[in-house]
């Protein structure tokens, strides 16, 4: 698998700011998304955020954050959704045409609320 974190970053500069001109408030929320993510799945693995690879973010490790979102955080399924919204735009941007089928498989099936 790929690591995480450089393709994270690529993510931030290259394709947000960069390519996409995103305002501070969509880098802002993306950035709360990714924390979020990254410290759901080390507590969940108890591996070390620098040690992540893409083969951590799975189907059902994405499904279960959505959960975790809604049921201990209190998240409503709106903020779940943009939660998903930019996790879906990470992976479309840093691998085009490629990420479902090859990367995640199912990821892609899982649904909104």
């Amino acid at each position: 698998m790929t690591a995480f974190a450089p393709l994270l970053q690529a993510f931030f500069t290259d394709r947000l700011v960069t390519q996409r001109h995103a305002s501070s408030n969509t880098i802002a929320a993306y950035r709360d998304t990714f924390k979020l993510l990254i410290t759901y799945i080390h507590d969940e693995t108890g591996r070390a955020p620098a040690a992540l690879d893409t083969g951590d973010l799975d189907a059902t490790r994405i499904a279960g954050f959505l959960t975790h979102l809604e049921r201990d955080r209190g998240n409503s399924p709106r903020t779940r959704n943009a939660r998903l919204a930019a996790i879906h735009s990470l992976f479309s941007g840093v691998f085009p045409g490629k990420w479902i089928p090859e990367l995640c498989g199912e990821f892609v099936d899982v649904p909104q609320s």
